[in-house]
């Protein structure tokens, strides 16, 4: 049985005919338009998730929660994954 990586996101062929589509239906007046509100929305996006997160660690550290352990956990984690990596390397470059 061969193992296949499926990717997580849409290749780049369904990237440019989905930008096609929008091309076709709104015309090339209105994508300078929506790409401008798109990337407003994703910058909100991440103001809102980076201030959740802040809020979250302040009032773990106002109610004694220690947040180390999950940068020592995560960290331990990378490891692992290197190591894995590492151990794979060779096998992926064969395939």
């Amino acid at each position: 049985m061969m193992l296949v990586n499926m990717p997580l996101f849409i290749s780049w062929t369904e990237i440019v005919f989905i930008m096609f589509i929008v091309l076709i239906v709104f015309g090339a007046d209105k994508i300078p338009e929506i790409a401008r509100g798109l990337g407003k929305g994703m910058r909100q996006l991440k103001d809102a998730t980076n201030e959740i997160k802040h809020e979250i660690s302040k009032s773990a550290e106002k109610h004694g929660v220690d947040t180390d352990i999950t940068k020592e956990v995560t960290k331990e984690i990378n490891k692992v994954k290197d190591d894995f990596d590492d151990l794979t390397g060779p096998i992926k470059r064969q395939l």
